[in-house]
């Protein structure tokens, strides 16, 4: 690590135009990509907010200056009916609840995408991540009943729904508005791009291998150019059970590699009550997720498509940026310990004038995975292009590749082993910077390292780090990359050397706040990186709520902006497009509990209601401004 420290993030150090612009000069970056003056305004301006630092309090903390509210929670109406029963079900689950459900916000909400919709109307788009059953119903151990279980099944997915300002800075949602929808983890969902028939796709009820119930494990996501969102599919190895013995032996071994069955299949229920879920009796239907599925908030009519061409993982968002050339670039993590960092670039190109002539755009292209070198550059490695129905494998892929292409998709991370790939600790979101120009990817953590590379440079990282890559020439379609780390996270004044809080390879002082576990980013108009985390109440890091952490890469300062809930973790930093208020999404609060008699927090409060709700949160300043001025 001594070595790591002293002679790696060192020779980063020493490209001093990079450090002053936060631009590559090598990459072919020029500070004229982001307009002189502008560049020159940013580098100059401070965070104006005193930081706030970690804390286990039991209420949502920001500093002065900011106030904070309720958008919406999980069970409140999306229609115009009542909203959930959330202490009824509590006590004993029925059909009328689940059926509520169907039509109501539902439970773990991660991202969160602000959009603006004809006529001047506003749309978020949240999704669903997983259920805690442990919190949502008194008594429970390990087995949902069937009751709970369809419950848990409707609470996960996607909800899109209006919102309207209200106040002075506050926003509430549209009850019973024309765009509100939920889709749960059994809405009907086509299979898009060119795995649709394939024989690992289909199962015995669609034995066409074109239409899937459901979406389940949507953490973050990305919006596209043309108003869609792409809400992607992570662990969703956790709700397939039952035993592998009788498998065949491709079948056994795919499922192997992305950890299925699991044994969080009892957590939720499914496979108990659904023959689909349950491996023995449906092989096929866990190829059927894992995938990045395209949702269009504007046309409630439209069924969500699973884009097959972006490759098949755990999946935590996707990312869209539109190329000099039109075409678009998706990119992707896969939110996994030793798991890749990938990214899509389309054949077609991105038509801004005729939105519907982008639906199916995600359908061709090439799939290409990270390869970072010691030279603190890297390039991408081609999977596989997509040419209408037609899958052509890299030739360097094993024969198994080769004789069926449609494995290249399937087991994107098999054809990213054999490539050779850098395995990463736990990629998480893949985000581009637009003023920046640059990729910021968030490495949550990784306990169980035991030898390291400059990519990933602590042995038993607890703490996680952030990694920024510049594409050559500024072009997202480039084929190679370079790359450095401007944040390694933990404590100021840490003994332990995989513990240290670096930023830009330097040590900082006791001002600045301590964190761990880096999960998701927004940037704000300035460019300014909005880090929240994932992890910082672990017993291996930090002890305390989670949070959002804001870097600037001009001044290389360094400040948390905002502390959660105990239990929670802060979800889908979002702005509105003129950056007046800040979303977020505290998700799963008082999670870590063993029931409800032990519960940290009831947040947020309120209606006599004996359980806490995850939430999304709007934040704003108090005289109107943005909020990083």
């Amino acid at each position: 690590m001594t070595e790591y420290f002293g002679d790696i993030l060192q020779a980063t150090l020493r490209r001093r135009d990079f450090l002053k612009t936060a631009l590559w000069g090598a990459a072919g970056l020029a500070l004229s990509q982001v307009e002189a003056g502008v560049a020159a305004s940013f580098s100059s301006s401070s965070l104006s907010f005193a930081t706030i630092y970690p804390n286990k309090d039991d209420k949502v903390t920001l500093p002065a200056g900011f106030n904070q509210g309720i958008v919406i929670r999980w069970g409140d109406a999306l229609d115009n009916g009542p909203n959930l029963d959330w202490n009824r079900l509590h006590e004993s689950v029925t059909a009328v609840e689940v059926e509520r459900q169907k039509r109501c916000f539902g439970y773990n909400c991660d991202f969160v995408g602000y959009l603006e919709a004809p006529q001047g109307r506003r749309l978020l788009v949240v999704n669903h991540e997983y259920t805690n059953p442990e919190i949502m119903f008194r008594g429970f151990e390990k087995r949902p009943n069937q009751w709970q279980a369809a419950l848990q099944r409707e609470a996960h997915g996607v909800s899109v729904v209006e919102i309207q300002p209200q106040g002075r800075g506050g926003w509430r949602y549209v009850k019973g508005s024309s765009y509100n929808r939920r889709i749960t983890g059994s809405t009907p969902c086509e299979i898009g791009g060119p795995l649709q028939g394939h024989p690992l796709m289909c199962t015995q009820y669609d034995p066409r291998g074109r239409l899937v119930y459901g979406t389940l494990n949507n953490c973050a996501a990305g919006k596209t150019p043309w108003g869609t969102v792409l809400t992607c599919e992570e662990n969703f190895h956790s709700y397939f059970g039952g035993s592998e013995a009788q498998l065949s032996g491709q079948v056994r071994e795919l499922h192997k590699r992305y950890g299925v069955p699991s044994d969080r299949a009892d957590r939720y229920g499914f496979y108990l009550y659904e023959s689909r879920f349950n491996i023995e009796k449906e092989p096929n239907e866990a190829f059927r997720f894992g995938w990045v599925v395209e949702v269009d908030p504007l046309n409630p009519n439209r069924p969500a498509v699973k884009r097959t061409a972006l490759g098949r993982f755990r999946h935590e968002a996707a990312t869209t940026v539109v190329a000099p050339d039109g075409r678009v670039v998706v990119y992707m993590g896969d939110d996994a310990r030793f798991e890749y960092i990938y990214k899509f670039i389309t054949k077609g190109k991105y038509n801004p004038r005729q939105r519907e002539a982008n639906w199916g755009l995600l359908d061709e292209g090439t799939l290409y995975v990270a390869r970072f070198n010691e030279n603190l550059g890297g390039e991408w490695l081609q999977i596989a292009s997509i040419k209408g129905t037609q899958i052509i494998p890299n030739p360097a892929l094993p024969d198994v590749f080769q004789a069926d292409p449609g494995l290249c998709l399937i087991n994107s991370r098999g054809a990213a082993d054999a490539l050779g790939a850098t395995k990463m600790d736990r990629p998480e979101d893949v985000e581009w910077n637009p003023v920046t120009k640059t990729i910021w990817v968030a490495l949550t953590y990784n306990e169980r390292r035991t030898t390291s590379d400059r990519a990933n440079p602590r042995t038993e990282n607890v703490m996680g780090h952030v990694l920024e890559m510049a594409e050559a020439g500024g072009n997202p379609t480039a084929l190679r990359f370079q790359w450095q780390i401007p944040l390694l996270c933990g404590e100021p004044g840490a003994t332990a050397s995989n513990r240290q809080l670096l930023l830009y390879g330097q040590a900082v002082d006791k001002t600045v706040p301590a964190i761990s576990a880096p999960d998701n980013f927004a940037f704000d108009m300035r460019g300014n990186v909005w880090i929240a985390t994932d992890g910082n109440p672990g017993s291996s890091r930090l002890q305390k709520n989670d949070g959002v952490y804001v870097l600037n890469p001009f001044r290389r300062e360094f400040k948390m902006f905002l502390s959660g809930v105990p239990g929670s973790e802060i979800c889908g930093p979002e702005f509105t497009t003129d950056n007046r208020t800040f979303f977020c999404a505290i998700q799963h609060p008082g999670e870590g509990a063993k029931s409800t008699a032990e519960l940290p927090t009831r947040w947020p409060y309120g209606d006599n209601v004996v359980i806490p709700r995850p939430t999304v949160i709007a934040v704003w300043r108090q005289d109107g401004r943005q909020v990083y001025v």
